[in-house]
């Protein structure tokens, strides 16, 4: 085929416009766009939480950041703190430690990790606290960044809570300035070709034809599911959530502080999140419908919002862990909740939006047949899948939880077999760099190792790792950066305030 290859969108939210605005940028006039969206489905307006990953798609996209942080209703976030996962509560204890975007301080090439494991357990600080400066700073309430730094940079590493809704239509006005074409309507029929392909939309619209479509309808996936067939492959089996039931709470007072970080919370079957935004805390209890009815699940979000919680009306979210067996059939491709979705821990959602995007912008065939890349997609995605299944369940398996839903999570035979084996090696060595593969891992070694060591694994190492008193030299420089960092930076909402205030009237960067 000759000339310009059309792609057509099926699907807005987050997933169709950020796809839609980063294969404009990356494909730039050497294609055409569409974007059909059903004006009857609404984006589900839960406030949403990312991987710092998304500042670089930020940057590529050319959107400004206080601007996007104004438009989006976005907040800054520095990891995730978890509370009673390795423990229920008992006593007025409460065991919680913190999952840091920063990685470990390594400053003169120096591995502080085997003079914090062979130090007394019982009197240690957490590994979070003793190797990085970013649990201090999350714990006093401060930013990232300083207001004057540049765009999607800063002394911390960081990445966003916002609004789901804002933020569609943030990445939707950059989609439309990059020439993408918005067409309202709902897809009537999907007709396919004699190769099983598909040969045109039937839509409100009209006759919609492409070179290639990708399916963003979400969890319907009108186009992978119900057109060409592509079934779940399913991970219910080692992640057992499948429901959330969501709701936002507006603050007491319009100067209340702002985490800066998601506050993750486990109960009896699962966990709740909670997430600052500007205005208000979006919250979700996430749980096992295996484990727990939807009745109890609704107590449990009403005990955990308190007196409040006739404020709230919550939705109720059914999901299914898993992705699809192939998820580029021919001319469709699908990104997003049409693909998979494994659950909201981690923010891996919005994550895999980008890795798909990413990947179609550098495969996409513009000459030749459409489909010559699928294989290779479909590879790294099922990879992708799998690898964050493995990190998921970490954050479950180790809980000493008496419960039976943290009891099924730690049999064994519900533990992957990829992880067991990087388990049964880690007793003997931390997570090293060397134990995944860059093209298909959504985390660093190093966020392995906070989850691990947060949950307190044990990893037994041999004596005499180098220089245990420059050790003690760093851990309190560490200890001293925080303070400072603590001091210096402006408290979150003071930053997400004074962004807001001097950024630009509009989304797009000026350059």
């Amino acid at each position: 085929m000759t000339g310009k290859r059309r792609i057509l969108i099926v699907g807005g939210g987050t997933a169709g416009w950020l796809t839609a605005a980063y294969l404009a940028r990356a494909l730039g006039s050497a294609v055409d766009i569409v974007l059909l969206e059903s004006p009857d489905i609404a984006t589900v307006g839960v406030g949403e939480g990312t991987f710092p990953t998304i500042r670089e798609t930020l940057r590529f996209l050319g959107i400004d950041e206080a601007a996007f942080v104004r438009e989006a209703g976005a907040t800054f976030k520095q990891g995730v703190r978890f509370r009673d996962w390795l423990q229920a509560p008992a006593d007025d204890h409460r065991h919680s430690y913190f999952h840091p975007f920063e990685p470990p301080f390594a400053g003169d090439g120096a591995n502080l990790i085997p003079h914090w494991l062979a130090q007394d357990a019982g009197a240690r600080p957490s590994f979070a606290e003793a190797v990085t400066i970013q649990n201090r700073v999350a714990d006093a309430g401060r930013a990232p960044k300083q207001a004057g730094e540049g765009d999607f940079e800063g002394p911390l590493n960081y990445a966003y809570h916002f609004d789901a809704v804002r933020m569609a239509a943030v990445l939707a006005d950059r989609a439309r300035e990059l020439g993408v074409v918005h067409v309202a309507g709902r897809v009537l029929d999907v007709v396919l070709d004699g190769g099983g392909s598909i040969a045109r939309l039937d839509t409100e619209a009209g006759a919609l034809t492409a070179d290639l479509f990708i399916d963003c309808t979400g969890f319907r996936a009108e186009l992978i599911g119900r057109a060409l067939g592509s079934p779940i492959h399913s991970v219910a089996d080692q992640l057992f959530t499948d429901r959330a039931l969501t709701c936002k709470l507006p603050y007491d007072r319009a100067d209340a502080p702002i985490e800066s970080a998601t506050i993750a919370t486990a109960h009896a079957a699962g966990w709740i999140w909670d997430i600052g935004l500007a205005g208000a805390r979006g919250i979700g209890c996430v749980y096992s419908s295996r484990h727990m009815d939807d009745d109890n699940a609704a107590a449990v979000l009403a005990d955990y919002l308190g007196p409040r919680a006739e404020d709230v009306s919550p939705r109720l979210l059914r999901f299914q862990a898993g992705w699809r067996e192939r998820q580029w059939i021919g001319n469709c491709v699908a990104v997003g909740l049409a693909g998979g979705f494994l659950e909201p821990l981690e923010s891996t959602g919005v994550v895999l939006i980008e890795a798909a995007a990413g990947m179609i912008a550098e495969l996409f065939p513009h000459h030749g047949p459409v489909d010559l890349p699928a294989g290779r997609f479909n590879d790294l995605m099922t990879a992708r899948y799998a690898r964050i299944v493995d990190f998921l369940k970490l954050h479950y398996c180790l809980s000493r939880r008496s419960e039976p839903f943290w009891r099924d999570n730690a049999d064994p035979a519900s533990i992957p077999a990829s992880l067991k084996a990087l388990l049964d090696q880690w007793r003997y060595r931390p997570p090293s760099r060397f134990d995944f593969a860059r093209e298909v891992e959504s985390f660093a070694f190093f966020n392995y190792q906070y989850i691990l060591y947060g949950m307190e694994f044990r990893t037994d190492l041999p004596d005499g790792r180098g220089d245990a008193a420059e050790a003690e030299r760093q851990f309190a420089r560490i200890r001293s950066f925080g303070d400072r960092a603590s001091r210096d930076l402006p408290s979150h909402r003071a930053l997400v305030e004074q962004m807001s205030r001097a950024a630009p009237s509009r989304v797009r960067r000026s350059s």
